[in-house]
């Protein structure tokens, strides 16, 4: 795990997490550190599993190992170390960049009254299959603020994913949708500074407040 700033200047702070994709690692999604708001500590975790040139989350879902209970035992993990240090910050947002959206709104899923926000990049949600560990309806009542930007031409995420995503953060979130041209399976600045914004309104500001408490 990165951190962006040292441990004696992270209480009394709001934490924002960062989960990177699909065989990258902690140090992938720190450099967009300097692009987001400074009141943020910044936490990078790294997936469970080395994979290689990286590490993943789980296996991809068409892969034979698939299985959603891979999914929940890998944010379990994270779910346990976050309950230990969110009392030392106003308020718990997400990131997740491609495979990390999947963990970051399963976490979001798993206890939607613990996060302020959550930013979702070139990735997907993920069918929950009425598993209880997915509190969905409780999320569709508090409707957490959700940015999702995407290239829509992502050569990466496939169509039926893209679909359900759209329909489920529409169904479950207070949702920013943004689209990007000739991004890729990638994040850009102009998306920088979207990101920014989004957090500044609805966590620096207070519009996020009730989803912190």
């Amino acid at each position: 795990m990165l951190w962006s700033k040292p441990e004696s200047e992270r209480a009394g702070t709001p934490l924002l997490v960062l989960f990177h994709g699909y065989l990258a690692n902690e140090e992938d999604l720190m450099g967009l550190a300097d692009y987001l708001p400074g009141d943020f500590t910044i936490a990078s975790v790294r997936a469970p599993q080395a994979l290689g040139p990286g590490y993943t989350w789980f296996p991809l879902m068409h892969e034979p190992d698939f299985s959603l209970q891979r999914v929940v035992d890998a944010v379990s993990d994270v779910d346990g170390w976050l309950q230990q240090v969110r009392g030392q910050h106003t308020s718990v947002s997400l990131l997740g960049f491609s495979m990390g959206m999947a963990v970051a709104s399963t976490l979001l899923r798993h206890r939607p009254a613990d996060y302020a926000a959550v930013v979702g990049l070139s990735g997907f949600v993920l069918p929950s299959e009425e598993d209880p560990f997915f509190r969905d309806a409780e999320l569709a009542a508090r409707r957490t603020p959700f940015f999702w930007g995407r290239d829509q031409a992502d050569p990466v995420i496939d169509q039926p994913r893209i679909e359900f995503t759209n329909d489920w953060l529409n169904g479950h979130t207070a949702l920013t949708k943004v689209l990007y041209a000739n991004m890729g399976h990638s994040i850009n600045m102009q998306e920088l500074g979207h990101i920014r914004e989004f957090l500044t309104h609805t966590v620096l500001r207070g519009a996020g407040t009730d989803a912190a408490s």
